[in-house]
């Protein structure tokens, strides 16, 4: 994979994997994000057929704040993020996080989630949350509204913390040993990955330890919409249901090895 990022160094990023998003990519939205200032973005070519590769290639001649990371094979949308995390913690980014090519979480979401972890340094992760609420706009369809309901109900469960939704597209951390150590690993279920990773930074790993719950914080959005084309299937969502249960017995067993041997 291509691994010469220049335009971190530093500077938040968001990574943005893309698979065959040639005629979903908003080019006018992702260069004004890429020149406000505030963000630099990683978009990750996850092995695409389509034309996304020379999309990408044309963004970034317009903005110095775009790169691309490309893959050579696809991946899966969570090994695509874990790639482009990594490549942008080694380039020296202090802040990551990644966002759906979809821009179903608006350009000026991400930037609000940027600000309020670096609001305060006791946040590691920032969450955007769909909240329907009045004075928001979160717009989406039933099913996927009590489906995504019933799965971060189960999520919340299996983390033993309460939180309201765990598959929002958008999310921020700083860059931290904890965040490196919890990327070292790769994700099974190319869906159920923010369940996992965020299991990963709570519970800890060998080299670095948990997380508390003060470190974490759901941000209610002011504005998010279905975009069709969604690429999740059957499958994923099965796989994605199994990495939650799977957490939730992990942990289970933990507390009983806790009381018994402990």
């Amino acid at each position: 994979m291509t691994t010469d990022v220049g335009v971190i160094k530093g500077d938040p990023v968001v990574v943005v994997p893309c698979y065959n998003e040639a005629s979903r990519l908003d080019e006018t939205s992702f260069l004004e994000l890429a020149r406000c200032g505030r963000v630099k973005l990683l978009f990750v070519d996850d092995g695409s057929t389509d034309q996304t590769a020379e999309v990408l290639r044309r963004l970034t001649k317009e903005a110095d704040a775009l790169d691309v990371l490309s893959l050579p094979t696809n991946v899966g949308k969570a090994e695509a993020v874990r790639a482009g995390m990594r490549c942008a913690m080694h380039s020296g980014a202090t802040v990551v996080g990644y966002c759906d090519a979809d821009l179903s979480t608006p350009p000026r979401e991400l930037v609000r989630l940027l600000d309020r972890l670096e609001s305060d340094r006791r946040l590691v992760a920032v969450f955007g949350s769909r909240v329907a609420r009045l004075g928001s706009r979160i717009e989406r369809t039933a099913f996927r509204h009590y489906a995504g309901r019933l799965y971060a109900t189960l999520a919340s469960a299996a983390l033993g913390m309460t939180v309201y939704d765990t598959q929002c597209g958008a999310k921020v951390f700083r860059a931290t040993p904890a965040l490196v150590a919890a990327l070292d690993v790769p994700f099974s279920s190319p869906w159920g990955f923010d369940v996992v990773l965020c299991h990963r930074l709570r519970a800890g790993t060998e080299s670095c330890a948990g997380l508390p719950d003060e470190a974490f914080l759901e941000e209610p959005l002011e504005q998010w919409h279905d975009v069709r084309g969604s690429k999740l299937n059957l499958s994923g969502t099965l796989r994605a249901v199994a990495d939650v249960l799977g957490i939730g017995l992990a942990r289970v067993a933990q507390r009983i090895r806790d009381r018994f041997l402990g």
